[in-house]
């Protein structure tokens, strides 16, 4: 499966990133996927290969461009609940200085640097998120309701917030298909109500489904919260979704 590491140009500098694609030439419906708050590492690269090799031509950026390339915080093999404190500490700083509004820019310079790879079709892409990442896959299929055809997230966090410019005030903007899978506890039974009260007031087609038995990170097999069953069900809700919305060829 061949992959690249690549530098996005922004409007604040440049974002490194992974991409991962399908062997033997061809173009490849796009797909950016937006990291969780540990950053670009291993485990996701391995995500995105996997998910490459169904198909897709799958770009992880350096969320944390700003403040350095990858690893911007030197992590561990394995993301423990003894070094989760520790990690945390580090890693805070840097998703506060993501702001909405970088992230608006970011996603500009996102979109437009996927579709213009090679190997990447002319049709709608999909964006996807782990944690924090899946707020980022929203924000930016709402900025690019032209471009963008399906969304997904993962464990997701800051989906539901009381600021004015909150994931979930914006899905009238969206036309892509959406797939929420939430941990139990994510969120509260009222803010997935909230979330699915404005996703049907906007005619979204969307599920929001909280997966059994899982925790906060589920899919991440590098920390204690990895639930094999839950990874499972993720790529069971992740492919049918990405296989009707983008075009193939």
């Amino acid at each position: 499966m061949p992959t690249k590491t690549l530098h996005i140009p922004t409007a604040d500098g440049q974002a490194d990133a992974f991409a991962a694609f399908p062997d033997g030439g061809g173009r490849h419906p796009g797909v950016l996927l937006y990291m969780d708050a540990f950053g670009v590492r291993p485990v996701l690269e391995r995500m995105a290969v996997e998910l490459a090799d169904h198909g897709y031509y799958v770009l992880v950026p350096n969320v944390y461009y700003r403040s350095g390339p990858t690893p911007v915080v030197e992590l561990p093999e394995h993301i423990g609940e003894e070094v989760r404190g520790e990690v945390f500490a580090q890693l805070m700083p840097l998703i506060q200085a993501h702001t909405p509004e970088h992230a608006l820019r970011d996603a500009d310079a996102y979109l437009a640097f996927l579709t213009a790879q090679p190997e990447v079709g002319a049709g709608p892409v999909a964006t996807i998120g782990y944690c924090m990442g899946a707020a980022l896959a929203m924000r930016t299929a709402a900025a690019h309701p032209d471009k963008v055809a399906a969304v997904a997230g993962f464990h997701p966090g800051f989906l539901v917030t009381d600021a004015p410019d909150s994931p979930h005030r914006l899905v009238s903007k969206l036309t892509a298909r959406v797939h929420l899978g939430l941990a139990e506890g994510d969120l509260t039974p009222e803010a997935i109500g909230e979330l699915d009260q404005a996703l049907d007031a906007a005619g979204v087609a969307h599920t929001t489904e909280i997966y059994p038995g899982t925790v906060h990170g589920f899919t991440m097999a590098d920390t204690d919260a990895f639930n094999p069953s839950g990874l499972q069900r993720h790529w069971d809700r992740l492919l049918p979704l990405l296989d009707s919305a983008l075009t193939r060829g």
